[in-house]
């Protein structure tokens, strides 16, 4: 057995500054710090709308790209903040101010509404009969259509999602202070091209659709199953019963009772009972087949997963982005 010397070894790189960016309150007292004309304070509501404007205007901050690319790349986990805090919006009309559980026992005859206006000089008009026997604004956007799709069967159910994407809200403004003010990735980090492909291809694109195929597969096509054929609705098992007892699963798809046997002998036909290519609508719900969208996103996850190792990083394999560029 021969050893490489310790001499030769390659040493790891480090690729972020620690604390390059001391945290401070004191700039939030300062609005327009970043900017000499907005920081001598308001003159007109222009101010207002530039200081909004500009804030994301880096490239007028500073000159220094690594410092830019940084500051992109924090704001990002901002706006995700935003995103899950809009998200978790939704969720609590939907579990607070819904007839959602009513809706689902008659999506045709009860119209979906999830606000209610207070009787404030005389708004209360607005609030219509949507039937059993609730009084608000109907919604047209489809969130009972796909919360139905995703297979949320209670307002308990919405109301600990919106819970989650406040944690996930908390968790993106975490990661955006600790990139830009404690751990902030080097300019080379940012410029790794072929990496930043391969993760996005693979991790983001790739596990997000093997994700949501899963979800689909283990809770959503067996809840939807039971709500298609009659079954009320507090008689359907828990998502976590489907995930976990697999006979539970095997009474509604047969092919769950020889696991993943199939999957490693090739016989993947086995699994057509619940990926499927039917297309058309489901003449239940007029939406398309969860089966086949469950096919669908997992045949992505594939597709994605294997392209995520198509740009060359640390070996001698897959494309190299300045070689495309050049020829």
């Amino acid at each position: 057995m021969t050893t490489t010397p310790r001499e030769r070894e390659a040493k790891a790189k480090v690729i972020v500054d620690k604390d390059p960016v001391p945290t401070s309150f004191e700039k939030w007292g300062k609005p327009g710090h970043f900017d000499r004309t907005l920081a001598k304070g308001p003159k007109t509501t222009t101010w207002i709308w530039n200081l909004h404007a500009d804030a994301h205007d880096f490239d007028s901050h500073t000159s220094d790209l690594e410092d830019i690319s940084r500051k992109i790349f924090s704001a990002h986990f901002g706006h995700l903040a935003v995103v899950f805090i809009w998200l978790s919006g939704m969720y609590f009309h939907g579990a607070k101010f819904s007839n959602y559980e009513a809706w689902m026992t008659n999506p045709t005859g009860i119209k979906p509404s999830a606000q209610v206006v207070w009787p404030i000089f005389g708004q209360e008009i607005l609030n219509g009969d949507v039937g059993g026997g609730f009084h608000g604004i109907q919604i047209t956007s489809g969130l009972f259509q796909y919360w139905r799709a995703a297979g949320f069967t209670n307002g308990f159910q919405l109301y600990c999602t919106a819970i989650g994407a406040l944690v996930m809200a908390a968790l993106m403004l975490f990661a955006g202070w600790f990139h830009y003010h404690k751990r902030a990735p080097k300019l080379e980090w940012f410029q790794n091209v072929e990496s930043m492909m391969n993760h996005h291809l693979a991790g983001l694109l790739g596990l997000g659709c093997l994700s949501w195929a899963g979800h689909q597969i283990h809770v959503a096509l067996p809840i939807n199953k039971m709500l298609d054929a009659g079954v009320a609705i507090q008689d359907i098992p828990l998502p976590h019963q489907f995930i976990l007892n697999k006979s539970l699963m095997a009474d509604l798809y047969p092919s769950f009772a020889e696991g993943i046997k199939p999957f490693f002998t090739l016989n993947w036909n086995v699994y057509s009972d619940f990926l499927t290519f039917k297309g058309g609508l489901n003449p239940l719900t007029g939406g398309l087949w969860l089966s086949d969208t469950a096919h669908h996103h997992l045949a992505l996850a594939v597709l994605f997963i294997v392209a995520g190792h198509m740009y060359r990083t640390n070996w001698g394999i897959g494309h190299s982005m300045k070689e495309i560029l050049d020829n």
